[in-house]
């Protein structure tokens, strides 16, 4: 078993856990989305995958990171609840700088079993004082303009994690036995509580906006689990990633279900022999990530760890590997929800891989961490810490690259250059020359019941490249589309006509593209249209 680098299994019990972060932005299911041609309108100001990127109001959405796990202790942890209880100025503060140094999105927790500032001290029962307090970490976001990503629970026994579920069961926790958290023959009473939990938070009313949380905006994503693996259970589990992905997808539709809105991560460190760093854990990168329910693909490299000793040169490799997987094979953006170094020139390694980050085209970066106090001299990062000019400068090119249309692939350029606008010239004219066997239509779906999403991929098997499309394909059931990205669609009945945008025009010989929607829907209606049709020509189903 690796020795696990970052943080917070290894810090004192005291500080407890969470710290999360939603945010009031902007009011829920109202205005139109300028994003959308021909398609109804979304929820205003949510973020969204749009094929392998994120996207805000139509655009690509890249960005520059942190994380603060301990916001939730700020505080006294006792007293009243709106002037002791918790550190309104501290928090305030903190995201002060947060903001000055231009962090946009923060990785927060959202759990603790502990008695000081706990969540869920004992099993499903929910501390009011400690949701407050997280009501007010998501205002306070908001009016920093920073967006969050609150992690519903821990793998690690920081703050209690499933270790502390485990108990509530009659089990025992540690290595290897709180693998059982993931197996629901051996602990149903943990996947009920842990939905519980789920519930409980995404249906809270921030009392002092009035939105709950799962409508709420400033959410940039939620994730499942603080680095989730299913370790040493058997050596086939370990490379197959069976159990932990059957979790994944139960609990991924049961967020769905719940909130369609906002889209959710894993929490997965990306270790794994195939990349060189850590070992097998029965979590891999690629199957975890192809779950249907999950948006976005997370990997947490520690490169001067013993166990690691990377070189910079090697950990660009890792992060690129990561990177091409995400989009290649999963066909889903890739967010670096923590990493850092030690002992070592932070800032010149922060100033080598965050340019040959966003060369590679990667999404979204959050180091690990961002202290508002010196607490931890290994891999806390203060206001006023050298390296940060490294990222903000970082900050200010991914903030470079947004504005452009969403792109179906990652960019060839070898320089951190700012993605150029889309043309503005009109979509070029559908090509004819379509043959049946030339086309392939995969329609992935993610079926919540009321709601859905839908991947569709288009591949040209044909010797020429195809010069601008329509695909025309017909609902099975009472689907209704929301929102469309990387096209532009209409529906009348039915039926649903896609035609591509400006940067989804040219299909190369042999090559893809992607675009995808999100609609309303009667439970059990849906399912894969019967048969697509490209620029006249029937395709094959992929």
């Amino acid at each position: 078993m690796k020795d696990h680098p970052p943080a917070l299994r290894r810090l004192p019990a005291v500080l407890v856990v969470i710290a999360v972060a939603l945010l009031a932005l902007v009011p829920v299911l109202t205005g139109a989305s300028a994003r959308r041609a021909g398609a109804a309108a979304v929820p205003a100001g949510f973020a969204y995958r749009c094929g392998i990127h994120f996207c805000l109001d139509g655009r690509t959405f890249y960005f520059a990171g942190a994380n603060t796990y301990d916001l939730f202790t700020f505080g006294s942890g006792s007293g009243d609840t709106e002037t002791q209880y918790m550190d309104k100025a501290r928090i305030d503060a903190h995201f002060a700088n947060l903001q000055a140094d231009k962090v946009t999105v923060l990785r927060v927790w959202m759990f603790s079993h502990e008695d000081w500032h706990g969540f869920e001290k004992s099993k499903g029962v929910y501390n009011e004082q400690e949701f407050a307090q997280f009501d007010y970490i998501i205002q306070s976001a908001k009016a920093h303009g920073v967006r969050l990503i609150p992690v519903f629970e821990n793998y690690w026994e920081a703050y209690g994690g499933i270790d502390t579920r485990l108990q509530w069961e009659g089990l025992s926790g540690g290595h290897p036995g709180r693998a059982a958290f993931f197996d629901k023959t051996r602990c149903p009473g943990c996947f009920t509580s842990y939905k519980n939990y789920v519930s409980h938070a995404l249906n809270r009313v921030n009392h002092y906006s009035g939105i709950k949380y799962k409508d709420d905006p400033t959410i940039f994503a939620w994730e499942l689990m603080n680095e989730p693996r299913y370790q040493d259970q058997s050596a086939s589990e370990n490379v197959s990633g069976t159990t932990l992905r059957a979790w994944v997808d139960e609990m991924g539709a049961f967020v769905k279900g719940i909130d369609p809105n906002h889209m959710l991560g894993t929490g997965l460190e990306g270790h794994g022999t195939k990349y060189g760093f850590g070992g097998d854990e029965g979590n891999p990168f690629v199957f975890i990530h192809q779950s249907p329910y999950v948006d976005f693909t997370s990997a947490h490299p520690y490169p001067t760890e013993s166990w690691a000793n990377l070189s910079i040169d090697q950990t660009k490799a890792l992060i690129r590997a990561w990177i091409s997987d995400s989009h290649t094979l999963v066909g889903k953006p890739f967010f670096m929800g923590e990493f850092n170094v030690h002992n070592v020139d932070r800032s010149a390694w922060w100033s080598a891989l965050f340019p040959d980050f966003e060369a590679a085209d990667g999404d979204g970066s959050a180091f690990w961490w961002y202290q508002d106090r010196s607490v931890d001299g290994k891999f806390g990062v203060s206001a006023g810490a050298p390296e940060l000019a490294a990222f903000r400068a970082h900050s200010q090119r991914q903030a470079a690259r947004n504005g452009a249309g969403p792109s179906n692939s990652p960019s060839p350029s070898p320089s951190p250059s700012p993605s150029p606008s889309p043309s503005a010239s009109p979509s070029p004219s559908p090509s004819p020359s379509v043959t049946p066997a030339a086309c392939t239509v995969t329609y992935r779906l993610s079926d919540w019941g009321s709601s859905f999403n839908a991947d569709v991929t288009i591949k040209n098997g044909g010797a020429t490249a195809i010069n601008g499309w329509t695909l025309v394909f017909s609902f099975p059931g009472d689907q209704t589309i929301n929102s469309v990205w990387n096209a532009k669609a209409t529906q009348s009945g039915k039926r649903v006509t896609a035609v591509n945008e400006s940067w989804t025009g040219t299909i190369p010989a042999g090559g893809s593209v992607n675009f995808g929607l999100n609609g309303r829907s009667t439970t059990g209606t849906n399912g894969v249209p019967a048969q697509f049709t490209l620029n006249g020509a029937v395709c094959a189903k992929g």
